[in-house]
């Protein structure tokens, strides 16, 4: 099975709102690995890895993410993948 790997930063009101418990609970109904985290510019930044259409929700999911959130911009790299296993939300 081939694995797509992204490493993604999202702007906007996207913290304080559930975005990254509503990113958990996505990724894990996609069966997509990785993790969550908020960073300190008010950003969220998020690592996604599974199957290549199950990652591709996820990246569109960033677009709207939860429904208390505004999403103002969606920056994504592509990484090799990693192997990682499960779906976190970091500190």
């Amino acid at each position: 099975m081939s694995r797509k790997r992204v490493h993604v930063y999202v702007s906007g009101q996207v913290q304080g709102v559930y975005y990254r418990a509503t990113t958990r609970d996505t990724a894990r109904e996609h069966g997509v690995d990785g993790w969550v985290k908020n960073l300190d510019d008010g950003r969220v930044e998020a690592v996604f890895e599974g199957d290549p259409d199950a990652v591709d929700a996820m990246v569109e999911y960033c677009h709207e993410g939860s429904t208390r959130a505004t999403v103002t911009d969606v920056e994504v790299d592509e990484e090799d993948p990693e192997g990682v296993d499960g779906f976190e939300v970091r500190w």
